[in-house]
């Protein structure tokens, strides 16, 4: 059997069967959130949210004439 298709098997068994993943839990959430809440700081932090606002509005501008 070809290294990729014996991968792609065992990835797909590995999906439908007892390893399958059922979702995220609060750990994951809270990591999430954790990561957004830190880049949402380091963006005011550094003075940042003017720049992108304005770079978010000149291409917006740019696309709808």
């Amino acid at each position: 059997m070809k290294p990729i298709r014996k991968w792609s098997t065992t990835a797909i068994n590995q999906m439908r069967g007892r390893g399958a993943d059922r979702g995220a839990g609060a750990i994951e959430y809270a990591g999430i959130v954790i990561l957004v809440a830190g880049i949402i700081l380091a963006i005011q932090g550094l003075g940042l949210s003017g720049r992108i606002s304005g770079a978010i509005n000149t291409w917006v501008s740019a696309i709808i004439g």
